[in-house]
C-alpha cells in the first residue's frame, strides 16, 4: 500500500504558513518544522505595512506603477514575470487576509487606510498600526490551525533543520532534524520540502534588526548539499534602526511615511539637546538632496546618505554614528495612534519619548535581497508568471523549494519597503500551489526510497554533535559571533571596496578555522544551547563568505551594493533631455550590458564559486535610470 504524499515545510512565518495552507488545502499532509512557536516566527515584526494598490486616497495610483517602483526600486536586477504577477494579485491577497479576519487600520469612511511608503510617491500601503506582520502571522495561523484540526497539518516546533535527504537520482526525498529540547536527531522523509527559513541578518551580528534565530542555517545547509544562491551581495541596510549595546531595533519605515523627518545640526560641534536648534541650524539633508522624494526615498539611498553625513561629512549627532529621526512636529494623538508599536519600543529601550525628543538611529543590516535561486514558468498569455507551475519556486534540487526571504525572487538589488510583507505572503501561496501540482505529477513512491539513506544522514549529524561536543579548543563561539558582525559590518557593510572586500574574505577564512576549535564547556544532553548555537555560527561564517564572495565579483554601484569606485551618478542639475543627463542615460545602459545580471553562487570544496545569468527583462525594458532626486 502506498503512503500518502506528504510535504515539510521549513519555517512557521508568513511564507511557511501560506506554503502550508495552500499544500493542505490541495488534499495533502503537511509537517511543518520551527525553530520556535511558529507565532514567534520573525515575520511579526514586520511593522510598518504590505503593499497593494487599491487607490483609495484619490492619487491615481496603479497596479502598473506598483509594478514600475518595484522593478525600478530593486535598479531592474529581479526577473520581471515574478514581480508582474506578485503586483497584479496584491490587492487579491489582502482581501483574502482581511477575510480571514487581520483588522488593517480604517479611516473615518471605513476604508482600509493608507500610508507612505519609501521609493514611492503614491500611498500604497495598507497597515494595521505598526504591527501588521504580527496581525498577519496571525490571521494566516488560525487558517493553518484549521487544518491542523482536519488532520492535515502537524506542527513540530522546537526542531532544527540539520539536512536534506536525497535519493540516488538527487531527488530531495525527506529531512534530518534535531529535537532542541532533547537534542534527538531523527530523519522524515517526504515526497516535497519547502523551506521557508527566513533571513540571515545574524551575519552581521549585533548590528542587525533581525532576531537571534535570523541565522540563515537551514539556507545554508541546503547550500552546502548543492543549492544554489543567487544575489546575495545585496544585503539591505535599514536607514532608521535603533541604536543599542545588545543590538540594534527596527523604528519602521512607517515613522517617515507619517512624516517623519530625518536631519542633523549644520554645525558639527553643536551639543545642544536637539529640542533646543532652531529649524534654520538643522540639515534635513534627504529633503535637500532628493526633493521629489524627501525622507521617503528607496533604503539604500537613505542609507548611503547617512553614511555620508556621518563619516564623509562629520556631520553625525554629537560626533557619534547617528542622525536624527524628529517626529515631534507631528501631533502627538495622531502618531501614537499610528506607530504606538514602534513608540513604545524605543521608549522602553532607550528610555526617551519620541513624542517629544527625536530618536537617535543609524543604518542596520536588515533584510537579505539575494537567497537560494528558485525558478518559474512564464506565462505567454499575459507576461507574468504561470499560476501553479511546478516550476515556480523550485530551486536546482529536484522537490526542494524555497520561499519567503530566503529566497532571492522579488527585490533585485534592493526591497521597497512594505514590499516584504507581500513577497512573503505571495511568494508562500506560489510555492505551495507549484508543490501541490508537483506531488500530483509524481510517479515514484517514497517507499522506494532505501532507509539506509536516512540513518547514514542521521549518523553524520550525530558525528558533527560529538565531535563539537568534546573538542578541547580554546575558542569561544559567542566571541567568533561577536567578531563575525563587527567584521561584516565594518568590511562588507553600507559602502564597500575590493581591497577590504578581499580582507575580509582572508578574515572569514580564519574565522571558520577557529570555529573547529572551539570550547563548548557545556556536554549535556538536554536542550544544549552552545551546541545549537556552535552549528549556527560555522554556517553563518560560511554565509559570510557567500556574501564577500560576490560582492567581491561585482565591480558596480546597483542597489544595496555600492563600491564609490565604480559609481556612476547622474550629473548634478541636468535632468532628461539635458545632454549632460543624455550622455549619463547611455553610459547606464552600457554599464547594464555587462553587469544586469543574476550573481550565482555555488559551493566548492576551494570556496564559493561564482557565475552569472541572465535577468528576464520582458515586462519593463530598463531605459529609465533610478533617479530620486
Amino acid at each position: 500500500m502506498k503512503r500518502p504524499r506528504k510535504v515539510i515545510v521549513i519555517g512557521g512565518g508568513l511564507g511557511g504558513l501560506w506554503a502550508a495552507l495552500r499544500v493542505a488545502e490541495a488534499g495533502f499532509q503537511v509537517d511543518i518544522f520551527s525553530l520556535f512557536e511558529v507565532k514567534r516566527s520573525h515575520s511579526v515584526c514586520a511593522q510598518g505595512g504590505i503593499n497593494a494598490c487599491f487607490d483609495t486616497k484619490g492619487e491615481r495610483d496603479s497596479v502598473w506603477q506598483h509594478i514600475v517602483d518595484t522593478l525600478k526600486g530593486g535598479a531592474y536586477l529581479a526577473n520581471q514575470p515574478p514581480v508582474k504577477s506578485m503586483c497584479e494579485e496584491a490587492p487579491g491577497l489582502i482581501r483574502t487576509f482581511e477575510r480571514m479576519g487581520v483588522t488593517f487600520s480604517r479611516t473615518a469612511e471605513g476604508l482600509m487606510d493608507l500610508r507612505l511608503f519609501g521609493g514611492v510617491k503614491n500611498r500604497r500601503t495598507v497597515f494595521a498600526g505598526a504591527s501588521t506582520g504580527q496581525q498577519l502571522l496571525y490571521g494566516v495561523d488560525q487558517e493553518v490551525r484549521r487544518q491542523e484540526a482536519l488532520g492535515r497539518v502537524q506542527k513540530y516546533e522546537w526542531w532544527e533543520f540539520l539536512s536534506l535527504v536525497k535519493d540516488g537520482q538527487g531527488v530531495c526525498k525527506g529531512i534530518v532534524v534535531m529535537n532542541l529540547r532533547t537534542m534527538d536527531i531523527k530523519s522524515f522523509p517526504a515526497d516535497a520540502v519547502i523551506l521557508a527559513s527566513g533571513g540571515m541578518g545574524q551575519v552581521f551580528g549585533h548590528r542587525s534588526t533581525n532576531s537571534t534565530n535570523s541565522t540563515g542555517t537551514a539556507a545554508c545547509r541546503v547550500y552546502q548539499q548543492g543549492a544554489w544562491f543567487a544575489n546575495s551581495e545585496f544585503f539591505q541596510f535599514h536607514p532608521t534602526a535603533m541604536l543599542g549595546d545588545d543590538k540594534t531595533r527596527l523604528m519602521s519605515e512607517a515613522a517617515r511615511g507619517e512624516g517623519g523627518r530625518i536631519w542633523v545640526p549644520k554645525d558639527p560641534g553643536d551639543r545642544r539637546k536637539a529640542n533646543q536648534i532652531p529649524e534654520h541650524e538643522r540639515l534635513y539633508f534627504l529633503e535637500e538632496w532628493y526633493p521629489s522624494y524627501g525622507n521617503t526615498v528607496p533604503r539604500d539611498v537613505a542609507s548611503r546618505a547617512i553614511w555620508k553625513i556621518v563619516h564623509e561629512m562629520g556631520l553625525g549627532v554629537g560626533g557619534e554614528d547617528k542622525v536624527y529621526l524628529d517626529l515631534t512636529h507631528l501631533n502627538p494623538g495622531f502618531i501614537e495612534q499610528r506607530l504606538h508599536a514602534i513608540l513604545d519600543i524605543y521608549r522602553k529601550f532607550h528610555g526617551a519619548d519620541p513624542v517629544h525628543e527625536p530618536m537617535e538611529i543609524y543604518p542596520s543590516a536588515h533584510y537579505a535581497m539575494g537567497g537560494l535561486w528558485v525558478d518559474f514558468e512564464n506565462d505567454e498569455t499575459d507576461s507574468g508568471m504561470k499560476p501553479g507551475s511546478p516550476r515556480n519556486h523550485a530551486t536546482n534540487i529536484p522537490g526542494l523549494y524555497a520561499c519567503g526571504e530566503c529566497d532571492y525572487g522579488y527585490h533585485g538589488a534592493n526591497r521597497l519597503g512594505a514590499n516584504s510583507l507581500l513577497s512573503a505572503s505571495f511568494s508562500g501561496r506560489v510555492a505551495g500551489e507549484a508543490v501541490s501540482n508537483y506531488l500530483k505529477g509524481l510517479q515514484d513512491d517514497l517507499q522506494a526510497v532505501p532507509e539506509q539513506r536516512f540513518n547514514d544522514e542521521i549518523s553524520r549529524q550525530k558525528t558533527i554533535n560529538k565531535q563539537l561536543t568534546e573538542s578541547q579548543g580554546m575558542e569561544n563561539p559567542y566571541t567568533l559571533h561577536h567578531e563575525l558582525g563587527e567584521l561584516m559590518s565594518s568590511q562588507v557593510g553600507v559602502v564597500r571596496n575590493n581591497t577590504t572586500l578581499q580582507e575580509a574574505l582572508s578574515s572569514l577564512q580564519d574565522l571558520g578555522q577557529r570555529s573547529q576549535a572551539v570550547n563548548l564547556r557545556e556536554t549535556n544532553t538536554w536542550s544544549n544551547q552552545a551546541l545549537v548555537f556552535t552549528r549556527q555560527l560555522q554556517d553563518m561564517i560560511r554565509l559570510g563568505q557567500v556574501i564577500t564572495a560576490s560582492a567581491l565579483a561585482r565591480d558596480e554601484c546597483r542597489g544595496a551594493h555600492y563600491k564609490p569606485a565604480f559609481d556612476l551618478t547622474a550629473p548634478k542639475d541636468a535632468y532628461p533631455g539635458d545632454p549632460a543627463y543624455e550622455a549619463y542615460r547611455d553610459a547606464w545602459k552600457q554599464q547594464n550590458k555587462k553587469w544586469l545580471k543574476t550573481t550565482i553562487t555555488e559551493q566548492s570544496d576551494s570556496g564559493p564559486l561564482i557565475s552569472f545569468q541572465p535577468v528576464d527583462l520582458s515586462v519593463l525594458p530598463p531605459e529609465e535610470p533610478r533617479d530620486y532626486r
